[in-house]
């Protein structure tokens, strides 16, 4: 097998005319290739194309469009809503390839996790059709004689969606095809580093809305920086603003958007931990750790980036890690033997290089990896090894989430410390222990376990299916996307009482005489 850190990397310009073929079969018309905004592969770190951002005029045209197209959607049925995102379903599962090289292009990931991203599009497009005949209110007990009391679900208005560049696609389709089965309208603000992906997705939507019939701007797009987001959020017509990005990035949007009482759904970072107990199955383990610690070269939010292991077992964990970790191929995403590929940029490849001299000053010894894999034929990209770093206790560092593929390993003595070194973080996403005894598992998941929003049981931080809710706590945000009953955030809830009798009951026995 070739090795993917001395095998030639693809030209640029082959990338490029890779990228213009995928958005003309997805029926993105490029247009011309100007503009500020600069759409890179860290594969090369070459240029793709080059766009026009959306000017602040084009970003509350567009939100007023899509609230000109609430105005119909909210009242067509919602079986026939689904009937667009089953559509759309269609068409993404029709252009899989097509989106999965975009993905690989733009974000770096390599083949399998991008197909896999655009397959959760697929199956979150299923889960929406169902749920489109399925958003059901209660009827609850009147305590008043003669009458109901019952509550239904609403369309909330304009959604405004805001993604990342690790997810450039299935994050999208979450809040939209969730979106749309509810009555939204939505307005998609991607990441300015993987503009092209979006391309591609909205103009699949535009073809499904005129396959169905639906009204075309019930979903538009924005393109730019950060001064377009902004527009978007300060838009008063913009009832929900789902945003996933960096702690930093929420902390700015959640104040601006409940200043005007818009309402917020939050996916922002994650310091993700697993606890490894004497009774883990050590295959199992090592599995899991590696996949979740180095796939999409920790750049994903439920990245593993804390393994908490007992001390009696550490050792050995270690040992079979370090032989893991040899064993990943770096380089090339389009490469089958390829297992990590490129960072997203530069300023990734410094952070990550920051914290480990940071881990280094406070008593840390990096195992394995960390280093920068050289690529003379393409010096703009960032491939680095994964690294593996044991601490002496729970930094600064280690409580900080770094987007790169580090992975700290902590030990403890007693289940009640690995508890407390998972939860002392300030992020609250995801969470594992890998064990055999009843006893933890049941612990690691009760109200005094793991205080995240996803505590898995013998599987890692990374791979969240569709059909569970998908978020976290503390400075992760709280939101819910994707599955279970997190169709309810792109909803209002009007609780109704109907008097069926010929008398005028008050609640509470109040008598007004």
């Amino acid at each position: 097998m070739p090795d993917p850190a001395t095998t030639p990397l693809p030209d640029t310009d082959r990338l490029r005319a890779r990228a213009d073929a995928c958005l003309r079969r997805c029926g993105a018309v490029p247009g011309p290739d100007a503009g500020d905004l600069v759409a890179r592969t860290p594969i090369t770190g070459g240029v793709l194309r080059r766009l026009a951002s959306s000017t602040p005029e084009q970003v509350t045209e567009a939100v007023g469009a899509a609230h000109r197209a609430f105005g119909v959607w909210r009242t067509t049925p919602a079986p026939v809503r689904g009937a667009l995102v089953k559509r759309l379903g269609e068409l993404l599962a029709e252009h899989h390839e097509d989106l999965a090289e975009l993905i690989t292009l733009e974000a770096g990931k390599i083949r399998t996790e991008a197909r896999g991203e655009v397959q959760e599009m697929v199956d979150v497009c299923d889960f929406a059709v169902g749920l489109s005949r399925q958003l059901y209110g209660r009827t609850m007990p009147s305590e008043r004689p003669g009458h109901r009391l019952s509550e239904s679900w609403h369309p909330l208005g304009v959604v405004g969606v805001v993604s990342a560049f690790n997810f450039p696609a299935a994050v999208w389709s979450w809040n939209t095809a969730i979106a749309l089965v509810c009555g939204d309208a939505v307005v998609w603000k991607p990441s300015e580093l993987t503009p092209l992906t979006s391309m591609a997705c909205a103009a699949l939507l535009s073809e499904a809305a005129a396959d169905v019939g639906a009204p075309t701007d019930v979903h538009r797009l924005v393109l730019g920086h950060r001064a377009v987001g902004e527009v978007l959020v300060a838009d008063p017509r913009v009832a929900l603003v789902s945003a996933t990005g960096s702690v930093r990035m929420g902390r700015e949007i959640g104040p601006r958007v409940a200043a005007r009482f818009g309402r917020c759904l939050l996916e922002l970072g994650g310091n993700n931990a697993v606890i490894v107990t004497p009774s883990a199955d050590p295959d199992l383990a090592v599995r899991g750790i590696v996949f979740a610690a180095a796939g999409t070269a920790g750049q994903r939010c439920t990245t593993l980036r804390r393994v908490i292991v007992h001390e009696d077992i550490a050792d050995v964990l270690v040992e079979r890690l370090i032989r893991a970790y040899a064993e990943l191929g770096i380089g090339d995403p389009f490469a089958e033997t390829t297992l990590v590929g490129p960072l997203i940029r530069a300023a990734s490849g410094e952070a990550m290089a920051a914290a480990l001299d940071r881990a280094r000053a406070d008593g840390g010894d990096v195992l394995v990896g960390g280093e920068r894999v050289p690529r003379p034929e393409a010096p703009d990209a960032v491939y680095v090894r994964p690294a593996i770093v044991r601490m002496p206790g729970q930094t600064e560092i280690v409580r900080e989430e770094t987007f790169a593929p580090i992975l700290y390993l902590l030990t403890y003595r007693t289940f009640d410390q690995a508890i407390a070194l998972n939860n002392g973080v300030p992020h609250g996403l995801s969470s594992g222990v890998f064990t055999r005894d009843h006893r933890e598992a049941e612990r690691f998941l009760a109200a005094d376990g793991s205080d995240c929003g996803i505590a898995n049981v013998n599987i890692g931080t990374s791979g969240a299916e569709i059909g569970g809710a998908f978020g976290g706590e503390k400075e992760t945000g709280g939101g819910r996307e994707s599955g279970s009953d997190a169709w309810r955030a792109y909803m209002r809830r009007a609780t109704n009482t109907i008097n069926y009798s010929d008398e005028l009951p008050l609640a509470q026995g109040v008598d007004f005489g």
